[in-house]
C-alpha cells in the first residue's frame, strides 16, 4: 500500500498496490497533502539510494534486486517492480521504501536463518525419512511460505502411508542473532482404512466377486500383515484397470468404470469407496480373420496361432495372446518390422465382435543405443546380457517386453522402467533403462517341523549379486532330528560371457535317522554347468565326487545292510534336461514341467551304476480358482559289474506317495523289517486344488488327491526279502498355506491298496520359515 504524508513510503507486494498508485495519480487528491504527493510521484531525480536494516546481507546484494539506480527519476512503476523483486528473493520478511529529499531509503527486515529442524510426535516415520522430503534445511533462509509448503508435503507423505487423520503444525522458536529453530509438531493419527467397498451398476457379478478382482480390500481385525486395506489413490486407479480387464475377459467389451469415489468418514479414520460401473452387454467373437500386406506371407498359414475362436465369448486376453504369438512367429520368418493391429467390427444386433488381425509392415526402426541408469552397484553388463535386443538390431516390442521381464527376474532391482524415445534420426530409437537397486544379501534363520525329518533349523547366508557381477554365493547350515548338513555353493550365471551357468558345490551331510538301522556320513563336492536352449528348456550337467561312510549298524539289522558297512568313494556324472512352463513353483495353477535325469557312477571311485528317471507334472485351470494337476515319475538303477547299494536305490513314500511313511513302500528285509530300497519305481498323482472360501489375503488352498506308487526288485534273489511290484494306492485331502511364517503343508492320506509289510502314515505335516 502506498501513502503520502510528507514522506514517500511504499510497501507493495500485490497487483492491488499498482492499481492504487494509478488511482492516486488520476484522482490527484487522495492524500492529505496533494501537491506534495504529486511532486513525490512524478518529480525529482534519485541522487542517492541508502540501504538500512541489513545484518548478514551485503547492501550491494539489495541493490542488485532493484530496478532503479542513482540518476533515475522517481517512477512509481519502477519502484513497485523493485519492491516485488526484493520480496520474491525470499531474503526479507519486510521491505519499506521512503523518500528523504532526493534520497531513496530502502529499509529491510531480513528473514531469519534456520538453526535446527526437528520433528516431534512421529513414531511411524523416522526423522531422516521426513527430513529427506522437505525443502527447508539448517543454515538456509527461513520463510513462512516454504514452511507451509513443507507442512503440506509432510501431510502428503502421511496420507501416502494411509494416515489421513494426521496433522502437522510448524512452530518457530526465536534464537539470538536472527536465528530460529523450526519444529514440526506431528500427530500421526490412526491408519485410515477402507471400511466398506461398494459397487453400483453391477448386474451380472456380485459385489463379492468384484472385490476379489481388485487389490484394495476392506479392513478386518486379522489384516495385520498387509496394507491393502488402507486408502491409496494410486491403488484405486490400478483397481479401475483390473476391473476393466476382468470384464473384457468375460465378454463385456463395452464395460466402463464411470467413477470411483472415496468418502472420508467424519472421524477421519476410514473411507467408504464406491465404484460406479456400466457393464454393457456380453458379446461373442464373430468371424476371426488374418490379413497381411507383407510379401510372400500367407495369412491362412498363421491361423493356427490365433487363440480366439468364433462363437466363444469375447476375451481381450485371447486377443493380446494372439498378437504376441503372431509377432513372434512372423518375426522368426525374417520380417523384422511387423505391426499387428486387431480391428474390431461390432455387430450390436447379434452381439458379435468380428476381429481382423491386420499384419502390416511396421516402421523400420533400429536400436541406436541402450542407456542404463540407477545401477550404482550392479555392473552394466549384468543388465545388458538379459536384453533380447542389442544396439543395431531391428526394434521389436515383444523382445523389449521379454527383456524387461528377464531383468525383473534377476531379483536385483525393486523397480525396472524401460522407456523408448526417438534417436538421432527418425528410423532410430533410444532405449532408456531406469532401475532401482534393492538388497540382494540374505541372512536367514529358519525353523520348522516335518513328519519325515522331525524338527529342523536352518541358518543361511547368501549374496545373489556378488560384487555387482550377478554371481550367487551361499552358505547354509541345516540341523534336524534326522540329519545335519552344511552346504557351500557358488554360481556364475554367464560363464566366460556365454549363456552358460557354471558353479561348484561343497557339502557335508550326517544322517542319524531312527527309522534307518545305520548312521551315514556323506562328504563331497561337485562341478556343474547349465545352459538354456530357449526360455523354457534347460540342460544341466554335473560331476560329483562323494565319500560315503556307513557305520553304527544295528546288531539286529539285515545282513544286506551289514554288508555295506564301511567307506566308499563315488564318482558320478549327472545330466538333467528340464522343460518348465509353470506359472509358479510353490503353487502352480497352469503349465507343465518335464524332467529327464541320468547318472553314471564309475568315472573313478569304487561304485558303479547307471541311474535314470523321467517325470513330469501338468497343471490345468478348470476355472480361475480350481486347478487339476496330474504328475508322475518312473526310474531305475542298474549296477555295472556289481550289486547296487542300499543308499543308491530308490525309496518311495512320504512326499512322493502320501499315506505311506518315508521309505514305507518297497523291498523290506523279512526278519528285521528294514527298508532296502528298490531298483525300480514309479509314482503318479492326480490332484484337484481349490479355494477354501477364506479371504484371498490368507492364501490358503485345499486339495483332494489320489497317489499311486510302487518300488521293487533287488540284485540278491536268495535273501529273505519281502518284495512286491504291485501298485499301492492312497487317497486323501490336504491344505497348503503360504503363511508369513513360511509354507505350511498338511496332508491326510489313507492307504487304500497296500501290502502287509508296507509302513503307512495318516498325517503328513511340514512347516518352514525364515526370519
Amino acid at each position: 500500500m502506498w501513502g503520502v504524508q510528507g514522506l514517500f513510503r511504499g510497501r507493495v507486494s500485490t497487483f492491488g498496490g499498482v492499481v492504487l498508485l494509478w488511482l492516486c495519480l488520476v484522482a490527484g487528491a487522495v492524500a492529505p497533502e496533494p501537491a506534495l504527493a504529486q511532486s513525490l510521484m512524478s518529480g525529482g531525480i534519485i541522487k542517492e539510494i541508502r540501504i538500512e536494516g541489513v545484518q548478514r546481507i551485503e547492501p550491494e546484494t539489495v541493490r542488485t534486486y532493484m530496478g532503479v539506480n542513482p540518476g533515475d527519476p522517481f517512477d512509481p512503476l519502477r519502484l513497485d517492480k523493485s519492491l516485488k523483486k526484493l520480496f520474491s528473493s525470499g531474503l526479507f520478511a519486510d521491505v519499506t521504501l521512503r523518500r528523504e529529499g532526493d534520497a531513496l531509503i530502502v529499509t529491510v527486515v531480513e528473514n531469519p536463518i534456520i538453526n535446527r529442524i526437528s520433528f516431534e510426535g512421529n513414531d511411524r516415520l523416522e526423522d531422516d525419512a521426513l527430513g529427506a522430503e522437505i525443502a527447508l534445511r539448517p543454515r538456509i533462509v527461513f520463510t513462512r511460505t516454504k514452511a507451509q509448503s513443507d507442512t503440506r508435503r509432510l501431510l502428503e507423505i502421511y496420507r501416502r502411508f494411509g494416515r489421513y487423520a494426521a496433522t502437522v503444525e510448524p512452530k518457530v522458536i526465536q534464537r539470538a542473532q536472527n536465528r530460529v529453530d523450526l519444529v514440526f509438531e506431528i500427530n500421526e493419527g490412526p491408519l485410515t482404512t477402507i471400511q466398506s467397498i461398494n459397487f453400483i451398476g453391477n448386474r451380472v457379478f456380485s459385489d463379492s466377486k468384484l472385490k476379489d478382482q481388485i487389490t484394495t480390500i476392506e479392513t478386518a481385525f486379522y489384516l495385520i500383515l498387509t496394507s491393502n486395506d488402507t486408502y491409496d489413490p494410486d491403488r484405486l486407479n490400478f483397481d479401475r484397470e483390473l476391473l476393466r480387464r476382468f470384464y473384457r475377459k468375460e465378454g463385456y467389451a463395452d464395460f466402463r468404470v464411470l467413477s470411483v469415489i472415496a468418502e472420508l468418514l467424519p472421524d477421519r479414520e476410514g473411507f467408504i469407496v464406491t465404484f460406479t460401473i456400466e457393464e454393457g452387454e456380453r458379446q461373442k467373437f464373430g468371424k476371426i480373420k488374418t490379413t497381411a500386406t507383407l510379401p510372400r506371407l500367407e495369412p491362412e498359414s498363421l491361423r493356427r496361432y490365433v487363440t480366439a475362436e468364433e462363437g466363444e465369448w469375447y476375451n481381450e486376453k485371447e486377443i493380446e495372446e494372439t498378437i504376441n504369438n503372431l509377432t513372434e512367429v512372423v518375426g522368426n520368418m525374417g520380417y523384422a518390422f511387423v505391426d499387428i493391429r486387431p480391428r474390431e467390427d461390432r455387430d450390436r444386433e447379434n452381439r458379435l465382435i468380428h476381429v481382423t488381425f491386420e499384419i502390416q509392415e511396421g516402421p523400420k526402426v533400429f536400436v541406436e543405443r541402450i542407456d542404463i541408469q540407477g545401477n550404482e552397484r550392479t555392473l552394466d553388463r549384468v543388465i545388458r546380457r538379459e536384453f533380447r535386443l542389442v544396439e543395431g538390431d531391428a526394434f521389436n516390442a515383444a523382445k523389449l517386453r521379454r527383456s524387461r521381464q528377464r531383468i525383473r527376474n534377476l531379483g536385483f532391482f525393486g523397480s525396472v522402467d524401460i522407456q523408448t524415445q526417438q534417436g538421432s534420426a527418425p528410423d532410430k530409437t533410444l532405449i532408456g533403462v531406469a532401475v532401482e537397486e534393492q538388497s540382494t544379501g540374505d541372512l536367514t534363520f529358519g525353523a520348522g517341523f516335518s513328519t519325515s525329518v522331525g524338527p529342523l533349523g536352518n541358518i543361511g547366508i547368501r549374496e545373489r549379486n556378488l560384487l555387482g557381477r550377478g554371481q550367487d554365493l551361499r552358505l547354509s547350515f541345516t540341523l534336524s532330528g534326522a540329519q545335519s548338513q552344511i552346504d557351500l555353493s557358488f554360481t556364475e550365471p554367464y560363464f566366460l560371457g556365454r549363456n552358460l551357468a557354471a558353479g561348484f558345490d561343497l557339502s557335508h551331510k550326517v544322517i542319524d535317522d531312527d527309522r534307518i538301522p545305520f548312521d551315514e556320513t556323506r562328504t563331497g563336492g561337485s562341478l556343474r554347468a547349465g545352459f538354456s536352449y530357449n526360455e523354457n528348456l534347460r540342460h544341466l550337467v554335473r560331476y560329483t565326487v562323494e565319500q560315503q561312510t556307513i557305520e553304527n549298524v544295528d546288531a539286529d539289522a539285515s545282513f544286506l545292510v551289514r554288508e555295506e558297512e564301511g567307506q566308499s568313494l563315488k564318482s558320478t556324472i549327472w545330466h538333467e534336461l528340464k522343460y518348465d512352463t509353470r506359472d509358479s513353483r510353490f503353487n502352480p495353477r497352469e503349465g507343465m514341467v518335464l524332467r529327464l535325469r541320468n547318472g553314471l557312477a564309475g568315472v573313478g571311485g569304487d561304485v558303479f551304476y547307471i541311474k535314470s528317471s523321467v517325470g513330469g507334472e501338468y497343471h490345468y485351470p478348470l476355472t480361475e480358482d480350481w486347478t487339476v494337476s496330474v504328475g508322475g515319475e518312473l526310474g531305475n538303477i542298474v549296477g555295472l559289474g556289481q550289486d547296487t547299494r542300499i543308499s543308491d536305490r530308490h525309496f518311495i513314500g512320504g512326499g512322493n506317495c502320501r499315506g505311506f511313511e518315508r521309505a514305507g513302500v518297497g523291498p523290506r528285509d523279512r526278519p528285521t523289517g528294514d527298508a532296502l530300497g528298490g531298483k525300480n519305481f514309479y509314482t503318479g498323482t492326480l490332484e484337484l486344488g481349490f479355494p477354501l472360501g477364506l479371504p484371498d489375503e490368507f492364501d490358503i488352498r485345499g486339495r483332494i488327491f489320489t497317489d499311486i506308487c510302487s518300488s521293487w526288485d533287488l540284485d540278491k534273489t536268495n535273501a529273505d526279502v519281502l518284495d512286491e511290484a504291485a501298485p499301492r494306492v492312497s487317497v486323501g485331502a490336504g491344505i497348503s498355506w503360504k503363511s508369513p511364517f513360511g509354507p505350511i503343508i498338511l496332508d491326510l492320506g489313507f492307504a487304500v491298496v497296500d501290502e502287509p509289510f508296507d509302513q503307512t502314515e495318516l498325517v503328513s505335516f511340514s512347516l518352514g520359515t525364515q526370519f
